[in-house]
Parts: structure tokens; C-alpha cells; sequence
């Protein structure tokens, strides 16, 4: 009730590309989500009828509602951008990534999300309830018009081709020797603390060090700070890292140890 599927879509339609949404329950297949092969009797020829994975941008609404079989599904195409079915291999589109929304685990009907599927995700932004203002101005937003209006208002503003140059230019964005070496410190630390039972993998070195490439390209510049590195260090990590049971119990959070980490570690200068 937060705007999470809505924000995808007109993110999609921004982005001028392909858009499909998920909805995962109990009872998915992996089928469901990758497609199947089908056999056709007027050609006695075997096709592949491809699921709504293969799109663009694709929104998976309540992700932990799936269990481990179909979650699993998703592995090779969040990793490789691709999906092999009875042995053929089917590529991606570009861009392709993909959104997930996540309810409590503590509500009923929920399934905990493997470490190795969580890995593959960039982020994870916690979405909180609207301030009081925030609310207000929702009221009357919807005062005199309860239709959605604003996806109809939503025009494309990048094309998919836009979008491959806006890559190519964060790639090119400089990152000193230094700064790497802070990466690697960061996410060492993680390995080596006794508030983690879990560290972060390589991957969250990674994805690190693109996304605060992306920041400081967002920020004007054509090189990283590491301002760009601490910005993304929470959203990139808090997914990765698992606290110790005791704190857990002690009301601990990994934004709590992030900090920690990213504050005993001397800034390059």
C-alpha cells in the first residue's frame, strides 16, 4: 500500500522498455516464472513458450511468498541474464533487471529467502509509511480524482539506447587505487566482525564499486569519492550481512554494524 508496484511501473515507462509483474504464491512453478516447452501437434515440432520473466524490467510482488523450488528459478537470469530450459539456453533483453517487493517474515505464508538468491539483488530500500504531511498531501492528491492518473501523465524519457550510453559513461568513471583498496576493507570487515554470523561475498565488492561509479556520474563528476562509497554501502550490504542471534535479540540492525565498519576504517585522503 506504499506505491512499490507503481513506482516500477512508471519507472518502466520512463525508461521506454518492457515491463511485467510477478506475483508470487505457494503454489508457483519455476515453470511459471521461466516458461515451458510445449509440443505442437501440427508441427510435430517441440517450441518454447517463453514466462514473464523475459521482459525488461520485471516487478516480483511479495517474493518470499515462493518457496525454495521456484525461488531458485531465478538464480541463472538475476546471475547471467539468461534461463535454460531441457537444455536450450534463451538470452535476456537489455536492459534487464529486477524489482522485488518483500513482506515481514514474520507474517504468515512466508518463506525466508536463500543468502545466495539475496546476493544477486543490488539493494534492498526499506519503504516506510508516509510522514503526516506525506499522508496529507496524499488526501488530497486523491480529493476530487481517484484514478491514477499520473501513469497516463508518465512519458518516456530515455530509450533503451540512451540507457547502454548512460552505462557505457559510468564504466568510464575513474576510481583510484586507494578507493579499491577501501572497498576491499569494508566488505573484509564484514567477514571478520562478531555482530555478523554472515559476511558479504565478493559480489557486494562489485557492487559497490558500480554503483558508486553510477553516484558520482549522477553527481556530475567523472570520478569516485569516497562519499560516492559510503552512500551505497548500507543499501548494498544490509541485505548481504546476517547478524548473530544475540544481536538479534539485543534489537541490532546492520545499518547499526555498517556504520561501525565504515567508521573504524581510516578515509583516503
Amino acid at each position: 500500500g506504499i506505491a512499490k508496484t507503481l513506482t516500477a511501473k512508471l519507472l518502466s515507462q520512463t525508461l521506454a522498455v518492457g515491463f511485467s509483474r510477478i506475483q508470487f504464491t505457494p503454489d508457483l512453478m519455476p515453470s511459471d516464472v521461466v516458461g515451458t516447452t510445449v509440443f505442437n501437434m501440427k508441427t510435430s515440432e517441440f517450441s518454447f513458450n517463453q514466462g514473464p520473466i523475459f521482459s525488461n524490467i520485471v516487478l516480483i510482488d511479495e517474493i518470499n511468498r515462493a518457496p525454495a523450488k521456484t525461488q531458485a528459478a531465478l538464480f541463472e537470469v538475476m546471475e547471467e541474464f539468461q534461463v535454460t530450459v531441457d537444455g536450450h539456453t534463451y538470452r535476456m533483453g537489455a536492459p534487464f533487471f529486477v524489482v522485488a517487493t518483500q513482506n515481514p517474515i514474520e507474517q504468515e505464508g512466508t518463506y525466508k529467502l536463500p543468502e545466495a538468491q539475496l546476493d544477486r539483488f543490488l539493494f534492498r530500500i526499506r519503504l516506510d509509511y508516509p510522514q503526516l504531511d506525506e499522508e496529507k498531501a496524499i488526501l488530497r492528491r486523491f480529493r476530487n480524482d481517484f484514478s491514477l492518473a499520473v501513469k497516463e501523465q508518465t512519458r518516456a524519457v530515455f530509450s533503451p539506447q540512451e540507457i547502454e550510453e548512460c552505462r557505457s559513461l559510468v564504466e568510464q568513471v575513474y576510481i583510484r587505487e586507494e578507493l579499491l583498496d577501501y572497498i576491499a576493507q569494508i566488505i573484509h570487515q564484514t567477514r571478520n566482525n562478531g555482530d555478523l554470523f554472515l559476511g558479504a561475498s565478493p559480489r557486494a565488492s562489485l557492487a559497490i564499486l558500480k554503483t558508486s561509479k553510477a553516484i558520482a556520474a549522477m553527481r556530475g563528476r567523472d570520478f569516485v569519492t569516497p562519499d560516492d562509497i559510503r552512500y551505497v554501502a548500507y543499501p548494498v550490504l544490509n541485505h548481504r550481512i546476517i547478524l548473530t542471534p544475540e544481536r538479534e535479540m539485543e534489537g541490532y540492525d546492520p545499518q547499526d554494524v555498517v556504520n561501525e565498519i565504515i567508521q573504524q576504517i581510516e578515509v583516503p585522503r
